[in-house]
């Protein structure tokens, strides 16, 4: 009896914190003991290809990626509704709503508690779509421009890796959430428009056909673009410098919910820096979308230097919460789904031979 315990014992999984047991294989020898031979796995951080539910860059990599994308987009943009409703109102009429606690209390006051849920629904359905083309895209543009460039380019210039990858698939995620977006800022920022979705897309196609749902893509590809670049490129060197510099063990050796909090960290980080880069363009947006018949070059000539900087407190505290949880759930679904989750990166063998770095 002694004896079967302690071979229980000397296999169990919180002794070696870098493996878990998968399904032991049992067998009762002559003398009554039994011997267990477990079949061990990495964990995620190190785990073997057959660990993971499918390979690095295949079509099924690509789909949950996206789908990732949509659950930390829709959700998060979905729950800031009443601080965005705010922020927008504060761009287009800041006499009226001069600071995000003053309108909040004009907000309540006029329309109540409902009234700061306005234009939850374009809002969840367009940043759907916009996560799922955002994040899917940035992983298939990714790998595609570090195989072509080659490894030792692709880290040599991993910073411009992102940029380019993360820009190219912002082109297209803009595309998918312009309409909601424009819905969504009538809803929000024009008092008697429309209460719903369904209420004002009638109404704005009657009135200026599809163009109403389109004329904003323009300025929001001068938002979204820089915030996604600075989004995905801060991110992925912020991971990499709390790795090297700030965790005290290597990633390898992190559990998975260690893991997870060195991403929410990056990910509040890179929405800060987020916010700022992209608040001028978001101002113009705003403004675009109520008013009929401007252009973005006369919405940011009339709001001026200062004019398209109002509201940046309320974006600041909006996108950083908004980035970090978007990070935080999207990291998440991919530990859930066991997709690959590769390490920051190393330099390669080659390049450091080439550079002199080895013996």
């Amino acid at each position: 009896m002694y004896s079967t315990v302690a071979q229980l014992a000397r296999v169990n999984p919180f002794s070696a914190p870098h493996f878990q047991l998968g399904q032991e294989n049992v067998t009762l020898r002559k003398n009554g003991t039994c011997q267990v031979q477990p079949v061990r796995r990495l964990a995620a951080a190190a785990a073997p290809e057959e660990d993971y539910s499918c390979a690095y860059g295949s079509a099924r990599f690509f789909v949950l990626c996206g789908f990732g994308g949509i659950i930390s987009c829709g959700t998060t943009h979905t729950a800031v509704v009443p601080l965005d409703l705010v922020k927008c109102r504060i761009q287009v009429d800041p006499q009226k709503y001069k600071s995000i606690f003053k309108g909040f209390s004009i907000t309540l006051k006029e329309d109540g508690v409902r009234g700061l849920g306005k234009g939850w629904a374009p809002t969840f359905i367009g940043y759907s779509m916009q996560g799922l083309c955002k994040f899917g895209f940035y992983e298939v543009f990714k790998i595609f421009y570090a195989n072509l460039i080659g490894e030792e380019n692709a880290y040599m210039w991993r910073t411009s890796l992102y940029l380019a990858a993360s820009a190219s698939a912002e082109f297209f995620a803009d595309i998918a959430l312009a309409p909601m977006e424009a819905a969504k800022v009538r809803i929000q920022t024009q008092p008697g428009y429309a209460n719903t979705l369904r209420q004002a897309a009638p109404k704005m196609y009657a009135e200026e056909g599809i163009w109403a749902f389109y004329k904003g893509v323009a300025p929001l590809w001068m938002r979204q673009i820089p915030y996604t670049m600075m989004k995905f490129a801060c991110f992925e060197r912020t991971v990499e410098a709390l790795y090297k510099y700030v965790v005290p063990k290597p990633r390898s050796e992190c559990s998975k919910g260690e893991q997870l909090i060195v991403t929410f960290v990056a990910g509040y980080i890179a929405g800060v820096f987020c916010a700022i880069v992209s608040h001028p363009a978001d101002s113009v947006v705003s403004v675009l979308n109520k008013e009929k018949g401007s252009t973005a070059l006369e919405v940011l000539k009339r709001l001026g230097p200062k004019g398209v900087w109002k509201g940046l407190t309320a974006r600041i505290i909006m996108i950083g919460t908004l980035t970090a949880l978007q990070w935080f759930i999207y990291d998440s679904v991919k530990v859930y789904f066991r997709l690959p989750r590769p390490p920051p990166p190393e330099m390669p063998e080659s390049l450091k031979k080439k550079l002199g770095l080895t013996q």
